[in-house]
């Protein structure tokens, strides 16, 4: 049919792709653009040698990490304390360094994966990819293809096999649909099968248990420059505690966000402790803390008072953000390598969940909840996830809806309610078939109440997690491989 595009085309279509990707994602939310892009990726992709192949695989990637991820700049410019030509170094930095994931990922797969089984294996070398991505250098598994189905067809898929599954399938739909382009109708039934099976999924693979916990979500609204100052703790002191006193008598559990209270936990006692005197014998504060042990290590922490055991160590910590990689060299540096509270102590993998108005929380602080495997290891053991975040270092940009879609989609893999509290938005309450309950306004100091019902029995990726599809993605690989050798 004359569908092999010329090198010029490949570079162009990557570069398309890569904005089409974006779009998949929350706010936009056009997830039936995902397959299209993966076909611009895989369409004439084997006749590039792999130097080529790499060149397109990295030009989607700037592409998708660029229009993407375009609130690093805000983070770094605006909060950083970064002038705009060195805030605009620092991002496409970032963006370019990223984008050799996808770089690595082609030219391994031209060089090593022959043409047939294409359809196929280039799936697989997708999905390890993204894994690649997920773990290497701690992480950043941020626009994974699958993270933008959870209001899809596709989405009774996520309880059986998670983000990665769901990447698995979008990039067999746009590799199958590439090869009925070229009349090779037998594409059609796979492609059915992906899209139609959800159909016949169960929708519901946990119950809730008892009478629902009433919750409300507070949200400071602190501008982040003004929030480690002593105004700033003295604001956020006031704040939380009049928002607290104006819910404390209707519901069961209080949720204050991630370092709600701009100081370590021995400053914040006082205040707690004030806040605890007026709150009902069984209600419940939760709320994310900087915790100093006796060792002077610092932890983003979850700590509780009232009708509360136990508390949570931030295990996945942000790189610069929370702790300076290569510190003896880069602290120092430039403003950027010296923000607040960014030398942060690791907690411990295995941590004995809270118990919180007779429920049992599974704790994911911020960046955590973008991470499968973590939520489903705190799933597990957990009757509803919560997480508290601080998104005001997204300023008003894409990133906290992008953050809101993927907590969305680890409820879905779950089957938990999701509650979230953000210091600025989006504050929200999720159900565990991934649908909003309800949201709060964006950039507005207020508090949303709502209620969850703690959740019994575990979806079949809570139970296996992510491994199942990584061993199918690199078995995927092999047929292509060995062909390649044979050849």
């Amino acid at each position: 049919m004359g569908l092999t595009p010329t090198l010029p085309l490949q570079l162009l279509a990557a570069l398309v792709a890569g904005g089409f990707t974006t779009l998949t994602a929350s706010p936009f939310e056009l997830w039936w653009l995902g397959p299209v892009a993966i076909g611009l990726l895989f369409l004439g992709l084997h006749q590039l040698s792999p130097a080529q192949a790499a060149l397109k695989g990295w030009l989607y990637g700037v592409a998708l990490f660029a229009s993407g991820t375009s609130w690093v700049y805000v983070a770094i410019h605006d909060y950083g304390y970064t002038g705009m030509p060195l805030a605009v170094f620092l991002t496409a930095l970032f963006v370019t360094v990223l984008a050799l994931f996808f770089a690595g990922t082609f030219w391994l797969y031209r060089r090593f994966v022959g043409p047939r089984w294409a359809v196929v294996t280039f799936a697989g070398a997708w999905v390890l990819g993204e894994v690649l991505r997920t773990y290497l250098f701690t992480g950043f598994p941020w626009l994974l293809v699958g993270s933008s189905y959870v209001d899809s067809p596709l989405a009774s898929w996520a309880p059986v096999g998670g983000v990665y599954w769901l990447s698995l399938l979008v990039v067999l739909s746009g590799t199958l649909g590439v090869a009925f382009l070229h009349r090779q109708w037998w594409a059609a039934l796979p492609l059915a099968a992906i899209w139609l099976t959800p159909l016949a999924l169960p929708q519901h693979w946990t119950t809730p248990v008892d009478e629902p916990t009433r919750v409300a979500l507070l949200q400071g609204n602190l501008p982040q420059l003004l929030k480690w100052t002593p105004e700033g703790q003295r604001s956020a002191a006031n704040i939380y505690s009049d928002l607290t006193r104006q819910v404390a008598d209707d519901v069961d559990l209080i949720l204050w966000p991630e370092t709600a209270l701009p100081m370590i936990d021995s400053q914040a006692r006082p205040v707690l402790e004030r806040v605890q005197s007026n709150l009902p014998p069984e209600t419940a504060l939760l709320t994310g803390i900087v915790q100093l042990d006796e060792a002077n290590r610092y932890f983003n922490s979850v700590i509780g008072v009232g009708n509360v055991e136990g508390s949570y160590q931030k295990e996945h910590l942000v790189p610069f953000g929370e702790y300076l990689p290569l510190e003896s060299v880069l602290r120092g540096a430039i403003n950027f390598f010296d923000l607040p509270m960014s030398s942060f102590s690791k907690g411990a993998s295995h941590q004995v969940p809270m118990q919180a108005a007779g429920v049992t929380i599974g704790n994911a602080i911020c960046y955590e909840i973008i991470y499968p495997q973590l939520v489903a290891r705190r799933a597990m053991d957990s009757d509803v996830i919560v997480t508290v975040s601080n998104d005001t270092w997204f300023g008003a940009s894409i990133g906290p809806h992008q953050h809101l879609q993927m907590a969305r989609l680890r409820a879905l893999e779950n089957g938990r309610y999701v509650v979230r509290a953000t210091s600025n938005g989006i504050t929200a309450i999720i159900d565990p078939r991934g649908r909003l309950v309800d949201r709060a306004p964006q950039f507005e100091t207020t508090y949303l109440t709502g209620e969850f019902h703690a959740m019994q029995g575990l979806t079949p990726f809570t139970r296996m997690g992510s491994w199942p599809t990584w061993l199918l993605a690199g078995l995927l690989l092999l047929p292509g491989v060995v062909r390649r050798r044979a050849g």
